[in-house]
């Protein structure tokens, strides 16, 4: 991952409700939003900021159905080919004996699945740095970032006085 060096100014708000209606405001002032962070989830914030539907759930699906299919067909290769063994009378093929297993199987495969999927698609690998703008943000303030990096100083001055006039309770500049 390069270092691009980034100039972030942000803004810290105390509440989620102020933070939505700020970010409503950016968006009808035609402003461009780099990243919102939060402490928790904000419902409605996703179609403020225009971002789509994540297509995990998909993936989870199709991590599932190969689990699912991996299993059934472990199962009857063991006991129909491999080691064809009757069980209390059952026949070697016996479909309702092989669907605990291949419950797990899929269960495992699509958490498994989706938690590598959801690391991969954020960067979030070994060795992977993330940088913060401030500790506050994970516990109980409400941030919006700009990125400062090719504004010049009325566009600097136009964001500080965006945040003074949504109720930031405070306006930084970090280097990320």
């Amino acid at each position: 991952m390069e270092n691009s060096n980034k100039e972030v100014l942000f803004g810290l708000y105390d509440d989620e409700e102020i933070l939505l209606k700020a970010v409503k405001q950016a968006k009808d002032d035609h402003l461009d939003i780099m990243d919102v962070f939060s402490p928790f989830p904000v419902h409605g914030l996703d179609p403020l900021l225009g971002l789509s539907s994540s297509r995990l759930p998909a993936a989870g699906f199709i991590y599932g159905a190969i689990g699912a299919l991996t299993g059934f067909l472990f199962m009857t290769w063991v006991f129909v080919q491999d080691w064809p063994i009757i069980f209390g009378g059952k026949p070697y093929f016996s479909a309702p004996a092989f669907v605990p297993i291949t419950f797990e199987v899929t269960v495992l495969f699509a958490s498994v699945g989706m938690v590598f999927t959801f690391f991969i698609i954020c960067g979030m690998g070994p060795g992977a740095v993330n940088p913060i703008l401030d500790k506050r943000i994970t516990d109980d303030k409400f941030c919006i970032a700009f990125d400062a990096s090719s504004a010049s100083g009325d566009e600097v001055e136009k964001l500080k006085s965006f945040f003074s006039a949504t109720g930031a309770s405070e306006v930084n500049t970090k280097t990320i």
